[in-house]
């Protein structure tokens, strides 16, 4: 798209999330199908598909996010940091542009790769999912604090290979055993100072200023970035997981690794492995998160991420590329027929969740954390980085006797644990209904591969097939409930601070309910 379509086009997502989110009381200023902007009126639509908000901007009105900025300026708190919310919404500007550029070049290289090196957890299906937008946060491109060049080199938009640096720690907490490819002190120019940790190299100034760690002199592994770009490829059946400066989705959502969640979603790994012992008719798949470090510092910290051997041949699609542009030609989710394969996925999903949430369990298990393994077997999900679960301990007592390591009381981060099923219901529709289920729906819509009103009945067939007669709460919170709760993530997670907002957790801080676009027959 040319460089004002791109500003049109972000200008247009973000006023979707603000009145999505009821930001500073935005909604007030509507006037039947039209916003009235201090200084500019914005018509919205009704006639297009739409879930979450039935308020919804008409993208083609040459909105400018200066537009966006005059008025959030005229309704913020002078609490509200206005500022970094401005910056960010320029940060993912300059980032689509950066990436429309770079797109063809690195399709006509990705297409040019031999078939087998698009198979198993590499970065073909990431690279290509890092150039689709997230759902419903609009600045999602944004990696605060990170240059154009940076990015091209490091981001995984570029499919770009670099080598790791690395540090000797001292005082560190070690889980689990190291892969073979871990390079040894004096394979880093070090003698016996400590144990190795991975240091990303835009972590590596940080890094050299700590104390306790001592920068190796001398890089090591070849590696490529993810759709996370924190987590890199380091070996066919294995990713690195490290952290980085920077922040995506919101100022506060900094995307360094704070020591207790390396445990704690060990720690959800196991419980969940102890769920699919009880199920094993699940089609589910458990990436092992067994192997860890810390040293009680957000900036070194590292996870090795296994798979398991059965998805080394198979093409394994995060959910956020589904919808990718394919190199070749047409969208991933093409390679394969698209109602079969989304029908199949859809009843993999649902069940999944449905039977974690009579455990007391809902996952933060997002696009990006939910793959499709794809070969010859029936579909499977590959489900991993856990640490941002959400569990009833009495209830997973209830259903299951606990093995050693797996109760959730001995979770670091208490506000992973609640007694609350509302709250365990709030997550079960933003990630799995909304994220996982819902919009991609709606892609497939949007890109005329299947119709909004298909897609909506697939979701509602296969959810009421997985929701037996014990589920009524569920239920009542999904298929009959008359609005669904969404997250507030452009307000918590950039504008107004914690204190403020009352949130524990930026990540399950919610907004005005929406319609509940399964009962609507209306639509498309």
């Amino acid at each position: 798209m040319t460089g004002d379509d791109a500003e049109g086009t972000l200008a247009a997502r973000v006023l979707d999330a603000l009145l999505r989110e009821d930001y500073a009381g935005l909604r007030r200023f509507v006037r039947g199908r039209t916003l009235e902007l201090p200084g500019r009126p914005v018509g919205l639509v009704q006639a297009r598909p739409a879930f979450l908000s039935e308020l919804v901007v008409d993208p083609g009105q040459g909105l400018r996010l200066s537009d966006i900025f005059h008025a959030v300026r005229a309704v913020a708190d002078p609490r509200d940091d206005t500022a970094a919310f401005e910056r960010e919404c320029r940060e993912a500007l300059a980032a689509v542009r950066l990436h429309d550029d770079a797109r063809p070049a690195v399709h006509r290289r990705l297409g040019r790769l031999p078939a087998e090196l698009r198979t198993g957890p590499g970065t073909f299906y990431e690279t290509l999912a890092a150039y689709n937008d997230h759902p419903v946060h609009p600045t999602g491109r944004s990696r605060a604090g990170l240059s154009l060049a940076e990015l091209s080199r490091y981001a995984p938009e570029f499919a770009p290979s670099f080598p790791l640096r690395w540090a000797a720690v001292r005082n560190a907490t070690l889980a689990g055993e190291l892969p073979e490819w871990w390079p040894t002190p004096s394979g880093v120019g070090l003698g016996s100072e400590g144990v190795l940790f991975p240091v990303h190299p835009l972590a590596v100034r940080q890094v050299r200023s700590r104390p306790g760690a001592l920068l190796a002199p001398d890089p090591y592994l070849q590696v490529a970035p993810t759709l996370s770009m924190r987590t890199v490829a380091a070996a066919p059946l294995a990713h690195l997981k490290m952290p980085l400066p920077t922040s995506t989705l919101g100022l506060r959502n900094r995307r360094t690794i704070m020591p207790g969640t390396l445990p704690d979603g060990a720690l959800v790994e196991r419980i969940l492995r102890q769920v699919l012992v009880h199920e094993p008719g699940l089609p589910v798949l458990v990436a092992d998160e067994q192997t860890y470090g810390h040293a009680d510092d957000p900036l070194l910290g590292y996870l090795v991420r296994r798979f398991p051997p059965e998805v080394a041949r198979a093409h394994v699609v995060p959910v956020a590329a589904l919808l990718a542009e394919a190199p070749d030609e047409g969208f991933v989710i093409e390679r394969w027929d698209v109602e079969a394969l989304f029908g199949a996925y859809l009843s993999a999903l649902l069940s999944w969740n449905v039977t974690l949430f009579r455990y007391g369990i809902a996952l933060e298990a997002h696009q990006q954390n939910v793959a499709l393994v794809l070969d010859e077997s029936p579909l499977r999900l590959l489900v991993k980085d856990n640490d941002g679960a959400l569990i009833d301990p009495s209830r997973l007592r209830e259903r299951v006797p606990l093995a050693p390591g797996t109760d959730p009381r001995d979770l670091a981060d208490r506000r992973m644990t609640t007694s609350d099923p509302e709250a365990l219901a709030r997550v079960f529709v933003t990630i799995t209904l909304h994220l996982c289920a819902a919009a991609p729906a709606l892609g497939l819509a949007e890109r005329g591969l299947l119709p909004w009103r298909t897609g909506r009945r697939m979701i509602r067939e296969r959810l009421d097939e997985a929701l037996g007669p014990d589920d009524a709460f569920l239920r009542s919170r999904t298929l009959d409930a008359d609005s669904l709760p969404g997250k507030a993530m452009v307000t918590a997670g950039t504008l107004v601070d914690k204190a403020r907002t009352g949130a524990a957790d930026i990540n399950k801080h919610y907004g005005p309910p929406g319609p509940n676009y399964l009962r609507d027959t209306t639509c498309c």
